[in-house]
């Protein structure tokens, strides 16, 4: 995976900021996304492009354990987040929802706001121009989860 870095050198960034409480009206992830990040930073959604990620530090997607972060995250086209670590429920939200979470250690404040990075969740390495961060790379299973879009979508083509 390619795209560009939208940057937040941050802890905590909770589910309130990924999209506030107050669009919680709506599962329609196109009108989620119209949000996404808007507390936070107001451009984002006009700046952010299909394919692009998110780079966050530590305990990205605290707080409320709703799946509708997620839902704004991927309805405005962010292909994955890659922080330092996760909230465990957002993490596995992310999984359960065909979503990437890379929890890779390092990587905040080493990748500028805007750089290209290349993602291979197989082999475990981000790449950022000449530099190289290294993470647990996903067991199959959580691949395979991703990959069908979601639990829902594979437990349906996995009886």
């Amino acid at each position: 995976m390619k795209g560009k870095a939208h940057v937040y050198d941050r802890d905590d960034i909770d589910t309130d900021l990924i999209i506030p409480a107050r669009y919680l009206n709506t599962d329609d992830e196109k009108e989620l996304a119209e949000h996404a990040m808007e507390d936070l930073d107001k451009g984002f959604v006009k700046k952010v492009s299909n394919g692009d990620f998110i780079v966050a530090r530590k305990n990205f997607g605290c707080g409320s354990s709703r799946e509708h972060a997620i839902w704004a995250l991927r309805g405005v086209g962010v292909k994955a987040v890659v922080a330092d670590s996760f909230a465990r429920i957002f993490f596995r939200n992310a999984i359960n929802n065909g979503f990437y979470a890379i929890e890779c250690k390092g990587v905040s404040g080493k990748v500028k706001d805007g750089e290209e990075i290349e993602i291979d969740v197989k082999e475990g390495v981000v790449r950022a121009g000449k530099k190289v961060f290294k993470f647990t790379p996903f067991p199959k299973f959580a691949l395979d989860i991703i990959n069908a879009g979601g639990l829902l979508n594979y437990v349906k083509n996995h009886p």
